[in-house]
């Protein structure tokens, strides 16, 4: 089992920027998959973003080409860098490894509003 540290979250404007991390308690370069995951209340846990091991990175289409996913294995950290936010990007943000094992964070909010 790996453990998971997610960081970044907060209170941003509309159009402004937020940047997550999620560190691995180990190395990453065994996962499969790497992702973040959005939830808000009454509503499942939906896809935001993954990248793969072979660096190959999927987007919800809400977000594309304005949220961008990356992985740096010598820090064990996966990032999701967010711009031009708005207020329905608001909501809990997870990140899941599968290494193979199905590994998940335990959430930072994202608050999006003037």
């Amino acid at each position: 089992q790996v453990h998971l540290e997610e960081s970044g979250g907060g209170l941003v404007q509309p159009g402004g920027s937020l940047r997550l991390s999620c560190t691995a308690s180990g190395s990453i370069f065994s996962c499969n998959l790497m992702g973040w995951y959005r939830q808000v209340p009454g509503k499942e846990r939906d896809m935001v973003a993954y990248i793969t091991s072979g660096d190959i990175s999927n987007y919800a289409d809400s977000v594309k080409g304005r949220f961008t996913i990356s992985k740096d294995g010598a820090k064990n950290t996966v990032y999701l860098q967010m711009n031009s936010l708005k207020p329905e990007d608001t909501g809990i943000y997870y990140c899941r490894l599968i290494c193979p094992y199905d590994n998940w964070g335990q959430g930072t909010q994202v608050t999006v509003s003037s």
